[in-house]
């Protein structure tokens, strides 16, 4: 077994990855804001797997704060053998009504964070020649969806190249897209998830399930279930203004 770190590990498909790669064998380190709930969880997992689990509370989106974490991924004395890119947050509205920071910090997060991570956690297991990384993306990457999808477009295109160009470095890297899920991403950005009809709904087990599962199998591009597999194969022939979906509206 080796040591997994975990970014948004706090809640959501951050726990959930936590969940089961401590009742896989593995060491963890969790990594969000909240060092809080981070101690909760971590304790609750030491006591139900026996695993050693670090702490490592941190914004992703401050530069220092971010420098501590890659120094970590990159700590040659303490291997991380699987890295996961989960930290994430939604904008509700439109791109022009976001303020400018809020846009930059959402950038900052979903792509320059797991740039860094990536580029840390490669440097160290190509030397070693095995490593396994996970970025969690979205369909939304699939899709022209806002800054979100821009974002999580540049998540699926780099991991989709990383994957192929250092497998022969025994490193697999696989992206992974799920759709709507039941963790607490939409709650927070204040949208009203009753637009959503049932079926689009994943469990956060599956979809991680699944994405671990793809990753060790060496696939660059995991998307749970086949109802979203299907709305992946439909984006190829539908027009973008369909492939928009429902404007998004606060929570009532």
């Amino acid at each position: 077994m080796t040591t997994a770190l975990i970014t948004g590990a706090s809640s959501g498909l951050g726990a959930e990855f936590a969940r089961q790669l401590a009742a896989q064998g593995h060491a963890l380190v969790l990594v969000a804001r909240d060092g809080g709930r981070l101690e909760h969880a971590a304790a609750e997992l030491r006591s139900r797997t026996g695993v050693a689990v670090e702490v490592l509370p941190a914004d992703l989106t401050d530069p220092a704060q971010l420098a501590a974490v890659v120094a970590r991924v990159a700590d040659p004395a303490r291997p991380v053998g699987i890295l996961v890119n989960n930290a994430g947050i939604g904008l509700l509205h439109d791109f022009d009504r976001n303020p400018l920071e809020d846009e930059v910090r959402h950038l900052r997060l979903h792509v320059e964070a797991t740039l860094s991570l990536c580029h840390a956690a490669l440097q160290a297991m190509t030397q070693r020649r095995e490593g396994r990384i996970i970025n969690v993306a979205s369909v939304a990457a699939f899709v022209p969806r806002g800054s979100y999808s821009a974002a999580k477009a540049w998540t699926l295109a780099f991991s989709r190249w990383a994957n192929i160009h250092y497998k022969r470095d025994g490193v697999l890297v696989t992206a992974l897209c799920p759709g709507f899920v039941h963790t607490e991403f939409h709650e927070r950005m204040g949208m009203n998830k009753g637009l959503i009809p049932p079926f689009m709904w994943l469990r956060a087990e599956r979809v991680v399930r699944d994405g671990l599962l793809d990753n060790i199998r060496g696939k660059g591009v995991s998307v749970p279930s086949r109802r979203y597999k299907s709305i992946v194969a439909l984006t190829r022939v539908l027009p973008g203004r369909v492939l928009q979906g429902p404007q998004r509206r606060p929570q009532r």
